[in-house]
């Protein structure tokens, strides 16, 4: 069957293509004819729009990803028994429903989707699920976006119903377009952080924790967001420089017998001064420490404050004397703590000023900032102000900068474990190495346990009901999971510590990355049964292979991860972790709307087939940001024409089934030992991740070694048994290195010209077993210069107008090309070979010698035109040994001038050099 006879087999499909998962060992073949049209009506068009040859991306593409899904080709089967080494199971991230596909999306799911199309082909079983984060802020800002509205204008019930609404539709788009890349994800393996299943697993792990003590309910200082009007967690904030002021601002001593009358702090939040409960100054202060035990009243507002030491003080900054308000930052907390300081509320949940502020209540924190300064000049205690640009912690999702307020949150215990979870760190593997560093630093800063409770409405409840009377927690039984509080009656009828029969059930929800934290137990099916406690449905997927993620989320789904499934299995969750970069613009600009560059998937799909945007995505190393370039997806689409060319002319070169030889010839040997030193490579690239290396290597390999050279000795050898089974061995191999990053071209060929009688129930060529080094043996290094020569010699033809059948009379040749004299000589139809002992007599002079001018110059002045006029004239001395160039009286060093060689050759003949080998051409 032809490839034209191909496509009009299968250009219709209605309920997939019926290609079974086996893997065959024995590859019957059917040739291509070589004579007849590669061309559809659908190939005339793309040729028509520029694309050469006959293949069509747009057709055979959605073709293929239609099938794979259809046949259920990459699903995965769980068997409990199965030993867990033949198992390679990919916790890949559930993407945030917060908006369509980005070119991070695309390119992270694309570096996932290598390694799993490499391990099933080397290894067999693979899981590689997907599955979709759809609770918690950023579903609910989506969903308020998408419908215009707010979530305080509905009952809880009925805005969650929205949400889920609005996530579905862009779950349902994502999944498509996460198809129309070709990913070999197992469609059958997919959930949301929302359904009742993982709602399940998410409030047994809270139960488990919370019973061995690593979770509790405090009172107490929290990160918060105005915008969201939630506390986050400490991995939720980031630093963003923003301009500001530093106010220079007077305060009063109480008292008669007072040191002075007044002080200056600086601060560059006024607005806090009606919640100022005390001042601090540092022991080792000289001029300060006359304040120490002294009173001061708050200007403005009139209260009175103990001036305090401690040695958290900053004495670099401003006056070092500071401010202490409940609260501004983390070192007011600390001193609220340790200082058993009273409480002033004067910022609302919603960054609005409270009673506490007076005249100010009601005002914005930005509107009251400006208001007391303003009244603080009038009243003559606003001594200076200056604009200053600094760090202030904002809310990831939103930029809001965000405020520290006392309330009831629940915290998974953390801080206690840090050298653990650094420990468990330690034991994966990372890929880059470089990672671990990012893991480790984050660890050691930590400075506040997590907090997991969120006060929105969208989100998984937390399984917990309150005593009225007393505030006893009463947790739900792990057998009645989910539920929630606020519909669901608590398992006891009285309160186990006062009797009490009124409960009040909690209204907070988790923090997403509470859900998306267990990943790993998710797709393992962890459950608990009242007679064996926590199970695994598929415990042989534990712990994970594999942990794809960006680089930006280490401290968020990584180190959370790490935290909930090491405290609930006592195990590292995963064995090696892949951390890709981002994408940038070709300026090496991160990508963002408010630039203006952010580059659309979707276009990128339209303008280029998917195998070539897959090329592009293997073309950084992993770790590394990179940018998008057009011209590696252009690079793309010349290998997928230069791929389905060669699969053409192989197809005329070679017979359907060749017999494999008794002996190879030597050049037939040599390309087969090339290939496989290239498999060998290869899999060990792919087996450490090196995405990029393998694609290049494999690149360089196909495309100079096999078709610009092999090929071209192949045409004048088609009749040799042995080449024309090196043909077929290579050809095939070929498409299976290819598979994993060009899945759809390697598809279509391999179905059209390896599957018996061109059937489509042949396997698919990503169930194939991933090729190994068959132990072909050749001199390589002979070998490689016996292509370098013919290399020379065809160019030397092409260059002087010859038919590459053209006898040359003499050609000499002195390098190592032993064994490989015949090949030569008979591919390049040279009449006489004579393979040289000794290299000609060849001179080597002085072409030219450049001399880096901006340096020269202010070195030697005036000077310089002599060293030129001893450059021209040959009175010069070069050094090879000391690697200096001395003229004119003076020596230079060898990083101020370059010398470049020319090598001539004096005997008969013309001669012609090449990377290993001279060449010489009489004709006599």
């Amino acid at each position: 069957m032809s490839l034209t006879e191909f496509h009009r087999a299968t250009a219709s499909i209605s309920n997939g293509l019926p290609i079974t998962a086996t893997r065959p060992t024995d590859v019957p073949t059917t040739p291509l004819p070589g004579g007849e049209s590669m061309s559809t009506d659908a190939d005339q068009k793309r040729d028509e729009a520029g694309l050469e040859g006959g293949y069509d991306p747009d057709e055979v593409e959605s073709r293929w990803q239609e099938a794979w899904v259809d046949e259920e080709i990459y699903a995965y089967e769980s068997d409990p028994e199965r030993d867990p080494n033949t198992v390679y199971a990919i916790d890949t991230p559930p993407p945030t429903v917060s908006g369509s596909l980005h070119m991070g999306h695309l390119y992270g799911h694309t570096l996932q989707d290598f390694a799993a199309r490499f391990q099933r082909m080397a290894n067999g079983d693979v899981l590689f699920p997907f599955g979709y984060d759809d609770n918690g802020i950023a579903s609910e800002r989506l969903t308020e976006k998408e419908l215009d509205i707010r979530h305080q204008e509905y009952e809880r019930r009925e805005f969650q119903e929205l949400c889920r609404e609005v996530c579905s539709e862009y779950e349902a788009e994502f999944t498509e377009k996460m198809q129309d890349l070709g990913t070999s994800i197992d469609w059958n393996s997919t959930y949301k952080t929302i359904e009742p299943r993982v709602q399940r697993i998410s409030q047994l792990s809270f139960i488990d924790l919370y019973e061995n003590g690593r979770e509790y309910r405090k009172k107490a200082p929290a990160i918060w967001c105005p915008e969201c009007e939630t506390a986050i967690s400490q991995v939720e904030m980031e630093d963003d420089e923003r301009g500001s002021h530093f106010n220079d601002i007077a305060f009063e001593l109480v008292g008669d017998d007072a040191p002075r009358e007044e002080f200056v702090i600086s601060t560059t939040r006024p607005e806090l001064i009606p919640a100022c409960v005390s001042v601090f100054v540092h022991p080792d202060d000289e001029d300060n420490q006359d304040l120490v035990g002294e009173t001061a009243r708050i200007p403005i507002f009139e209260h009175e404050v103990p001036i305090i030491e401690d040695e958290r003080v900053d004495m670099e900054k401003g006056t070092g004397v500071v401010m202490c308000c409940t609260f501004g930052d983390q070192n007011d907390i600390e001193w609220y703590q340790a200082h058993d300081l009273p409480l002033r509320v004067a910022i609302d949940e919603s960054a609005t000023m409270t009673d506490l502020a007076g005249p100010y209540e009601g005002q914005s924190t930005e509107e009251a900032r400006e208001a007391i300064v303003e009244d603080l000049d009038d009243e003559g205690y606003l001594r200076d102000r200056w604009e200053i640009t600094h760090a202030v912690g904002v809310h990831e999702r939103c930029d809001t900068p965000v405020e520290y307020r006392v309330s009831k949150q629940w915290y998974v215990e953390v801080l206690d474990h840090k050298e653990e979870y650094l420990e468990a760190g330690r034991e994966m593997e990372w890929y880059p190495e470089k990672m671990f560093t990012r893991y480790r630093h984050w660890i050691e800063g930590l400075e506040w346990d997590w907090l997991i409770s969120r006060q929105r409405d969208s989100g998984i409840p937390f399984p917990v009901w309150y005593c009225r009377d007393c505030d006893h927690e009463v947790l739900a039984r792990k057998a009645d999971l989910p539920v929630d509080p606020l519909s669901d009656d608590p398992p006891v009828d009285t309160c186990p510590e006062c009797g009490s029969d009124e409960f009040v059930p909690e209204e907070d929800v988790f923090d997403t990355w509470a859900t998306s934290s267990l990943t790993p137990l998710i797709n393992a099916g962890w459950d608990w049964d009242e007679d064996d406690g926590f199970t695994m449905d598929k415990p042989e997927l534990y712990p994970f292979d594999l942990r794809p993620q960006g680089h930006d989320i280490i401290s968020f789904w990584l180190f959370h991860t790490v935290i909930k499934c090491y405290e609930h299995t006592g195990e590292v969750p995963f064995d090696a972790t892949m951390i890709n970069g981002h994408v940038l613009d070709e300026n090496r600009e991160k990508m963002s709307k408010s630039r203006g560059n952010v580059v659309a998937p979707d276009q990128v799909l339209a303008d280029y087939p998917v195998d070539a945007v897959r090329f592009w995505a293997a073309s950084a190393a992993v770790g590394d940001d990179f940018p998008y370039q057009e011209k590696d997806l252009r690079a793309g689409e010349k290998l997928l024409r230069k791929l389905w060319n060669a699969s053409k002319l192989v197809d005329t070169l070679a017979p359907a089934v060749p017999e494999e030889p008794d002996d190879l010839e030597p050049i037939d040997r040599w390309l087969l030992a090339e290939l496989d030193a290239t498999v060998a490579e290869l899999t060990d690239q792919l087996e450490d991740y090196e995405f990029a290396k393998a694609r290049d290597r494999l690149r360089t390999f196909f495309w100079n070694t096999f078709c610009d050279d092999y090929l071209e000795i192949a045409k004048t050898r088609e009749d040799s048994p042995s080449t024309q089974y090196t043909l077929r061995t290579a050809h095939r191999t070929f498409l299976e290195l290819w598979a994993p990053f060009l899945p759809h071209i390697t598809e279509e060929i391999w179905q059209a010209v390896y599957a018996t009688d061109g059937a489509l129930d042949h396997s698919s060529i990503h169930t194939r077993e991933w090729p190994t080094p068959q132990g072909y043996e050749a001199d390589l290094e002979a070998g490689e210069t016996a292509i370098e020569v013919i290399s020379a010699l065809r160019r030397y033809k092409s260059e002087q107008q010859l038919p590459l059948n053209a006898d040359l009379e003499a050609v000499s040749v002195f390098g190592p090309v032993d064994g490989f004299e015949d090949a030569i000589q008979n591919v390049m139809h040279v009449q006489e070979l004579t393979v040289l002992e000794d290299e000609p007599e060849i001179e080597t002079a002085v072409a030219s010698i450049d001399l880096e001018y901006a340096t020269l110059g202010p070195k030697f002045g005036a000077k310089v035109g002599e060293i030129d006029a001893g450059i021209d004239s040959g009175e010069y001395e070069i050094d090879d040994e000391a690697s200096v160039l001395r003229v004119a009286g003076e020596e230079l060093e060898d990083e101020l001038f370059d010398v470049e060689l020319e090598r001539t050759y004096s005997g008969d003949g013309e001669m012609i050099e090449t990377e290993s080998a001279v060449v010489i051409l009489k004709d006599d």
